[in-house]
């Protein structure tokens, strides 16, 4: 793809009526001295959020739509959007004003100084809910461990990513997309800079507890095998140990007193039926995520583009 624009602003969209235009208003006044676009991915929001969409793609040049038929998540409308974004640099950013859109320059800045192909953002302090910096906190500490993330960079929404990356993480067509998992299978080559975290000017977060969970469950099975992995040395590891208690039992059935067998029964039942539980689930897991990723569900099916 020809880069015709030096910046592509990708905002996915949702339920963010009262927030998508001030956001915009913010975003050209900062930009006013670079050739930008600015690509709108509306991910089946229930309010009136993609009317306003529409109008502003009529009525500003560089401002883009791609609206799609229902909600498929914040992961996939990105991919939606790199996947039509021109720039030289591409930047995702959140609608609802916790990133201020001035300090996409900084990341700009980084960019080109230290040469990178992806910068992340990082925060003095966080302006989330509880929860959600819990969660934050364990989706780091997963992804450091599963995909050789540096413990230190934090994988924020607010990011840049150079063109040629981008061509490389759009060549995932499945279902379920991981932004920065995919960033770390193309490249290393990263820079962060710190940013501004303004608190929630509207509405609600859209990342649910809910949403948290499917985000966990998409990097621990999708984007490693090591989790299976695991089973064998743990595996390993419970045979040894249940052949030591069988070897201790039966020292104890000769020398005495006698075991009582229902209760030898019980609790190795109860042990074995608990270890086959999570394996098979763990299996299930990887087998679920094959047939949908080989099923043909779409990764974002567009509804409405405008401005294009």
């Amino acid at each position: 793809m020809t880069s015709v624009n030096f910046l592509s602003v990708i905002i996915p969209v949702y339920n963010s009526e009262n927030s998508i235009e001030p956001l915009l208003n913010r975003l050209s006044d900062a930009m006013v001295d670079l050739d930008f676009e600015v690509i709108l991915v509306n991910d089946g929001s229930r309010d009136d959020s993609e009317a306003i969409c529409m109008r502003l793609a009529i009525e500003r040049p560089e401002v883009k739509l791609l609206s799609l038929r229902r909600n498929f998540g914040e992961f996939n409308a990105v991919m939606c959007g790199l996947n039509y974004a021109q720039g030289k640099y591409c930047v995702m950013i959140d609608d609802d004003f916790q990133n201020p859109p001035e300090e996409i320059l900084k990341l700009i800045e980084k960019a080109e100084s230290g040469n990178c192909g992806v910068v992340y953002t990082y925060y003095d302090k966080k302006e989330h809910a509880g929860y959600r910096n819990i969660g934050s906190r364990l989706v780091n500490w997963v992804t450091s461990f599963l995909l050789d993330k540096p413990k230190e960079l934090y994988l924020s929404s607010f990011k840049l990513i150079r063109q040629e990356v981008v061509q490389e993480i759009i060549k995932y067509t499945g279902p379920f997309p991981y932004i920065d998992g995919l960033i770390f299978r193309v490249t290393r080559n990263i820079g962060t800079v710190q940013v501004k975290h303004n608190k929630r000017e509207a509405g609600r977060s859209n990342y649910t507890p809910r949403k948290l969970i499917s985000l966990f469950l998409n990097i621990l099975f999708c984007y490693s095998a090591l989790p299976i992995r695991l089973f064998m040395p743990i595996s390993l590891g419970l045979t040894g140990l249940g052949s030591l208690l069988l070897i201790f039992l039966f020292g104890q059935w000769i020398l005495g007193p006698d075991p009582k067998g229902w209760q030898v029964v019980t609790a190795t039942l109860i042990f074995i039926g608990g270890i086959q539980c999570t394996l098979l689930s763990v299996l299930g897991e990887y087998i679920g995520k094959s047939f949908m990723a080989q099923s043909g569900q779409p990764q974002y099916v567009i509804k409405h583009k405008i401005g294009w």
